[in-house]
């Protein structure tokens, strides 16, 4: 049984999986909006932050629009875009090969922006459903966290982090929002963007 967690807990995944993680695949749904008007386009991105809380160089913020969908060294790679949240299960993913991944990433940081938001005049409070969970090398689920917060002004949401931690990997449930969308994680974990 995959752990269930609440906003601010935690888990080891090292645990989880009986102490052999090599790799993971963050998983991130959410529904479509019921309502008339545009579909909601959630996209979700990875920062790979240091000991300082930033990413070592751009090439560490992992998004649809990065090169190849990939860190420099390929060890974080994200699935490709959804535009619609149309769908069961996962509507995009972010795979991660932990036993490669440098010894001076401390933590991988999972987002969700929502595209346009501004133009469109969307938020969080328009999502449905939303989910991040994380699944072993075999697709087990170790570790899920449902959205279940309104975030009525909020474009951007940081779901949670995977961080290593007493020679494990651990999972954190974040749940923290942002009314400045991608400009606003760009800025907290330095990663310079056009205004």
């Amino acid at each position: 049984m995959p752990v269930s967690l609440q906003k601010g807990g935690n888990v080891s995944l090292t645990k989880e999986a009986g102490g052999n993680l090599a790799n993971v695949s963050v998983g991130l749904g959410w529904d479509e909006r019921g309502t008339s008007g545009a579909d909601f386009d959630l996209d979700a991105s990875a920062f790979a932050v240091d000991a300082s809380g930033k990413v070592p160089s751009e090439g560490w913020f992992v998004f649809y629009g990065t090169p190849g969908l990939q860190s420099p060294d390929g060890t974080i790679v994200h699935t490709g875009d959804n535009l619609t949240g149309a769908g069961e299960g996962d509507d995009e993913s972010i795979n991660i090969d932990l036993a490669n991944l440098p010894a001076s990433i401390e933590k991988i940081v999972v987002a969700v922006t929502i595209y346009e938001a501004e133009s469109r005049g969307q938020n969080f409070g328009g999502v449905q459903n939303a989910f991040m969970r994380v699944c072993d090398q075999s697709g087990t689920e170790l570790a899920r966290y449902d959205l279940g917060e309104d975030f009525s002004l909020e474009t951007a949401v940081i779901f949670g982090e995977l961080y290593r931690k007493d020679g494990e990997w651990k999972f954190k449930a974040i749940g923290q929002g942002f009314n400045d969308g991608l400009k606003g994680l760009c800025s907290t974990h330095g990663v310079g963007v056009a205004a």
